[in-house]
Parts: C-alpha cells; sequence; structure tokens
C-alpha cells in the first residue's frame, strides 16, 4: 500500500485546513490509520488515529476537540479537519496505516507499517 499526505500549507492562527490522506494500492478499509506530526528539532509526536472499521477515534490531548479524523471509503481516503489551528501545531504531517495494530498501539509511530511522505503545515501567530 502507498500513502500521499497532502493539503498542508500556511495559515493564520485560529484558522482551519484540512489533510488528506490518500490510498493507493490497497483498500483504506483494510487498514487502521494514523496521523503524526514532527516540529523543527522535535520528536515525531502521535496526533489522531481511526480504526479500520471506522467505529473508534483517538486524539492525542493537544488537539483534542479541534482536529477530527474520517473517512471515505468510497474515495480511499483518509482526512484530518484541523480547526483553531494555534503557532505549536506547526509541522511536518504524516499519514500512516497498517492493518494488524491492537488498540493500545494505535499511538505509537513505530507499529505503523506503511507511511506517506508528509505535509508541511505552518500556523503563523
Amino acid at each position: 500500500v502507498q500513502l500521499q499526505a497532502s493539503g498542508g500549507g500556511l495559515v493564520q492562527a485560529g484558522g482551519s485546513l484540512r489533510l488528506s490522506c490518500t490510498f493507493s494500492g490497497r483498500t483504506v478499509r483494510d487498514y487502521h490509520v494514523g496521523w503524526f506530526r514532527q516540529a523543527p528539532g522535535k520528536e515525531r509526536e502521535f496526533v489522531a488515529a481511526s480504526r479500520r472499521n471506522g467505529g473508534y477515534t483517538y486524539y492525542a490531548d493537544s488537539v483534542k476537540g479541534r482536529f477530527t479524523i474520517s473517512r471515505d471509503n468510497s474515495q480511499n481516503l483518509v482526512y484530518l479537519q484541523m480547526n483553531s489551528l494555534k503557532p505549536e501545531d506547526t509541522a511536518i504531517y504524516y499519514c500512516a496505516a497498517d492493518s494488524g495494530l491492537i488498540l493500545s498501539s494505535m499511538r505509537i509511530g513505530d507499529q505503523y507499517d506503511y507511511w506517506g511522505q508528509g505535509t508541511l503545515v505552518t500556523v503563523s501567530s
């Protein structure tokens, strides 16, 4: 499976962006999907994740209530809607996928087998 993240850009604080993760080679229905980010000089961190049945979603405390992960199975896409953006949300955002994650591993980047190339989000103050 191949993933491609897109939709990043420059936005002012308080604004919104929607990131997309496009699946190719396999159907998104078969995979758990996570979004992660890495800010300059910092380690990669978990942002949000969605179980492959679409029934469960998980969020980092720092984005809860502002970000929403969702799927469009018909288009083989996963979205990350980001609202009320803050300068500290500035980072490269990556989507990742895996077919065999247990619940406790959904927040751990090293547990995902497949990664997209990342898209840069810059939030100005």
